[in-house]
């Protein structure tokens, strides 16, 4: 019995050593192969192929082959399917199966399928089988000798135009400039640099290019059509030569510059963060302003055409997937082109942002930062003395005022006399007694004190200190709120939050208000509270509307107008009562921005001005504000600040120039 148990157990040993060392099928080995190839281990799938496919091309060639298409083409999702046969053919010396290959690529999807045959080998004492590999398992129809190529059509940009229809940003031409090759020696190059704003250096270097031919035209800058004194000058050198190009155009120049940017050639920087939006080197992208923000939809998307290029002669092309060009959309804001443009010149090249707004619809009529740069130039591209110029500029023409929040100065008090009429802690009617141009609120702020711009006995109440801007009035109108319902009551005119506005402008913030003092200085708009030009304008929507609704700020002009944003920050009848206060501001006579009335033309509005400092106690400099609109006939409101107007007049600044913007535009 132990013998007969002795041989089973021998027979199954001998059976399992049989079974490891019995032959791979092709099946497996080919399901081996497409596993592999799933997950693109180009080197590992080289040692399965035949040794006639190892004769045909090297490991390096094959990997690399591999690796440089599918990298090219923006291979993704790659998916091959082998189904095995039910039936074996490892009784034979030569397989046949069918695979199916999909992939995603730049020009779309790509499907085929394919024959693959495999054969039986033997390599060091061992048979096994090999894929008689071909260039048809790359793309099939691919031939020895063939080459992938990709046929790209650029998208038309879509235009950024105004509420007319006037263009901020077009698609135009401009002239490119070069020489013929060969033809330009070193004075005529010392005459043309200047001219080009390029070096004698740069032209040289160009011209000697390796792709340069004797008699080729070579191409050095774009110049804008509008330089015709430029041009005429450039073309009266005898090698020079012009050609019209498209180009993007800016016909507003430098009053939108900062609202619409500009375009330029994608970098190696930008194009690796956006590697996976279907950029490719070749591309121009928004650089600046609504050009960059809204670039996506505006670029539209490039038709790409994939090609087996054949190499024998009258062979036609073989399309393995095309994907056609979409252009890009056109994009129609709620500016007002021609307001944009009296806007920024009223500005005259002071530091400062101003916006206006239809408050009763909150489209946005114009958003301007001054000073400004010319967009036309800076898609053509800046000279390293003109960019230097630009960034040395103590004004500072890079930077976009209009998005940045600034401390709002006396423009806060009607929000303060709104939180505080709201709470009850404010009555209007109410005097309160205050006496002299300083005060504090005990002696713990040492030596701090809320100063006035105007010292009186008299009490004041809301409509004074409105009037005559009190610092004081509002410092403890803001200590009877208290720090917690004082934010509260901020908040719920939108600071801290996000606009939702096109473009990404700063949060208003409130700031800590760490202290009395801290609370007191926010009263009035100075401390840490701050506030962007545009939710400014939005804020006064409750006392324009008379309805107590902050009016949400619209930029696109398909987004729906009049929308509510916040709703009853203060009763309809405080609204108006704080309304009244503002057309008394510039129609009393002491009024702080009485030289804004205009005859037959009621204004309604405040002035601010904000000092900018390190910390309290020090002089700083000062930002001047003004906001201002029709009483009679809201339907523009305007909003101005300007840096640096100490010894100027401070809020007059702003007030003389809004003025003057209402008086060209009603």
């Amino acid at each position: 019995m132990l013998k007969k148990l002795f041989g089973i157990l021998l027979l199954l040993i001998i059976t399992a050593l049989a079974g490891c060392s019995k032959e791979p099928t092709p099946e497996q080995r080919f399901s081996d192969y497409i596993a592999l190839w799933n997950q693109q281990k180009f080197a590992k799938m080289y040692d399965y192929l035949s040794s006639d496919a190892k004769k045909k091309i090297t490991k390096e060639q094959f990997t690399s082959r591999y690796q440089k298409l599918y990298e090219d083409l923006q291979i993704k999702n790659l998916k091959v399917d082998f189904k095995k046969p039910k039936e074996s053919q490892s009784d034979k010396e030569q397989a046949q199966y069918s695979f199916t290959a999909s992939m995603d690529s730049m020009a779309g999807p790509i499907k085929y399928t394919q024959q693959a045959k495999l054969q039986e080998e033997k390599r060091d004492d061992k048979k096994n089988w090999y894929v008689d590999w071909n260039t048809e398992f790359i793309f099939k129809g691919m031939k020895d000798g063939d080459t992938i190529g990709v046929n790209t059509t650029a998208p038309k940009r879509g235009e950024i135009l105004d509420r007319n229809g006037s263009g901020l940003a077009v698609n135009g031409q401009v002239y490119e400039v070069g020489v013929v090759a060969g033809k330009a020696d070193d004075p005529v190059i010392a005459q043309l640099a200047p001219l080009l704003k390029m070096t004698p250096e740069q032209i040289t270097k160009a011209l000697g290019a390796s792709w340069v031919q004797p008699g080729q035209f070579v191409p050095l800058k774009k110049v804008s059509m509008d330089d015709k004194e430029r041009i005429a000058q450039l073309v009266a050198l005898e090698p020079v030569q012009t050609r019209k190009v498209d180009a993007r155009v800016y016909p507003y120049g430098q009053s939108a510059a900062q609202l619409v940017g500009y375009v330029g050639v994608i970098t190696a920087d930008e194009l690796e963060k956006l590697k996976d939006k279907g950029y490719t080197s070749s591309d121009v992208i928004g650089k600046r302003g609504l050009e960059q923000v809204l670039d996506e939809q505006l670029r539209g998307t490039s038709g790409v055409k994939i090609v087996i290029k054949k190499k024998a002669a009258g062979a036609a092309n073989v399309v393995l997937a095309e994907k056609p060009v979409v252009d890009g959309k056109n994009v129609k804001l709620t500016i007002d082109a021609e307001l944009q443009k009296s806007v920024f010149t009223e500005m005259g090249g002071e530091a400062g942002a101003s916006a206006a707004m239809n408050p009763l619809t909150g489209e946005t009529l114009a958003l301007v930062s001054s000073p400004s740069f010319d967009p036309n130039q800076a898609e053509l591209g800046f000279s390293a003395e003109e960019w230097k110029t630009l960034q040395d500029d103590p004004k500072k023409p890079l930077t976009t005022r209009f998005k940045q929040a600034y401390a709002p100065g006396s423009v806060i008090k009607p929000l303060t006399a709104a939180v505080g009429l709201t709470n009850g802690t404010l009555v209007p009617g109410e005097a309160v007694p205050i006496i002299g141009k300083q005060w504090q609120k005990d002696k713990s702020w040492g030596n701090y004190f809320v100063t006035r711009v105007h010292a009186g006995t008299d009490p004041v109440n809301l409509e004074k200190a409105l009037v005559y801007s009190d610092n004081i009035y509002f410092a403890q109108a803001a200590l009877k709120i208290g720090k917690d319902k004082f934010v509260d009551g901020l908040k719920k005119f939108g600071f801290e939050e996000d606009l939702g506005y096109p473009y990404p402008l700063e949060k208003s913030m409130t700031g800590s208000m760490g202290n009395d003092i801290a609370v007191a200085d926010s009263g009035y708009g100075q401390g840490q509270v701050q506030m962007s030009i545009v939710h400014l304008l939005s804020s006064y929507t409750p006392f324009v509307t008379g309805s107590g609704n902050v009016i949400k700020p619209i930029l696109l002009a398909d987004e729906q107008q009049g929308q509510v944003w916040k709703t009853a920050v203060v009763s309809a009848e405080n609204a108006k009562l704080i309304a009244a206060d503002l057309r008394k501001i510039v129609s009393d006579s002491g009024g702080t921005a009485r030289a804004a009335e205009i005859s037959g033309y009621p204004l309604a509005g405040k002035t601010g001005t904000a000092e900018i400092k390190q910390k309290q106690g020090e002089t700083g400099t000062e930002n001047g504000w003004f906001i201002a609109y029709n009483s009679d006939n809201p339907s523009l409101m305007v909003a101005m600040m300007v840096e640096n107007v100490q010894d100027r007049g401070g809020s007059l600044v702003p007030v003389k120039k809004v003025k003057s913007v209402f008086e060209n535009w009603k």
